[in-house]
């Protein structure tokens, strides 16, 4: 009984701990810039346009690499020797589809230079900096420009007349293997946390949530999982049971981790209708 009891509390305190670490990085969050989703009717030409990277969000504070959650990026002494003093924003990026390849590079405590050699950092914003954001684009092309370093692009930002060539940009950019689009307002101020100046665009919608239990699999994954029970940060919970691949269905995300997954819209209640995992959140 007394051995029960231990392992009760053990396990216990094992989910505390990570429930604790996952509203931790909902804290880190607050302090970076998040986008809402797009919806029709907004006056797009305030807007100015770019593609939706399908990578590492990753911040330069003049000396440290770090992700959205506050983690140190362990990246190559030559990776950002070059980089400049100023903070900046961005997205580590590989290429169209890559995405795993990227993942697997950047989460080593120790880097392996060779993955690390067609990686890139896409910068789109410039943390505290002042004036508007088409501002802070022509500061950001500027700083690209002065420091000269190969892997350290700036986003490209466009205008669109209207809704219709917006749609008709999105499917071009879908048809060549891309993930999206974003808009921020020309006009906003630099700020931090969920907001609707920062806008993203796909075809298939995507939303975070954190890992809750998991459900056994039956029939050909009995012995893995089923499906992830996930709680959404405005409390809804539902099982996540597509997406998957066996190799995941072997070792699966660990409970109090955050998950992102695909939908494609939301029932009365909130849950989303046809929702298939993704990817396991980079911290």
């Amino acid at each position: 009984m007394r051995l029960q009891s231990f392992f009760r509390l053990l396990s216990s305190t094992f989910l505390v701990l990570c429930f604790a670490q996952a509203a931790l990085a909902q804290q880190n969050n607050a302090d970076i810039l998040l986008a809402q989703v797009y919806q029709r009717g907004i006056a797009v030409e305030h807007y100015l346009v770019s593609e939706k990277y399908d990578g590492v969000r990753a911040l330069w504070d003049g000396k440290t690499l770090r992700s959205r959650a506050g983690n140190v990026i362990a990246a190559p002494i030559w990776f950002t020797e070059k980089f400049p003093n100023t903070p900046l924003d961005g997205e580590l990026w590989l290429a169209r589809g890559k995405f795993d390849a990227l993942s697997g590079a950047v989460r080593k405590a120790v880097p392996v230079e060779e993955e690390w050699r067609g990686i890139s950092y896409l910068i789109f914003e410039l943390p505290e900096a002042p004036g508007t954001f088409a501002a802070r684009v022509q500061r950001i092309n500027d700083i690209v420009k002065v420091a000269n370093v190969a892997h350290l692009k700036a986003v490209t930002q466009f205008r669109v007349k209207n809704e219709a060539a917006l749609e008709q940009k999105l499917k071009q950019v879908v048809a060549t293997g891309g993930e999206g689009l974003m808009l921020h307002r020309a006009d906003a101020p630099y700020v931090t946390g969920r907001s609707d100046v920062l806008l993203k665009l796909k075809l298939e919608l995507d939303a975070e949530a954190t890992v809750v239990a998991h459900t056994a699999g039956r029939g050909k994954y009995q012995g893995k999982l089923g499906a992830l029970l996930v709680e959404t940060p405005d409390g809804v919970r539902f099982k996540l049971g597509t997406g998957f691949t066996d190799a995941q269905r072997e070792n699966p995300p660990k409970v109090g981790s955050v998950v992102t997954y695909t939908y494609r819209d939301k029932t009365k209640h909130g849950k989303p209708k046809f929702a298939s995992f993704l990817r396991v959140r980079q911290e």
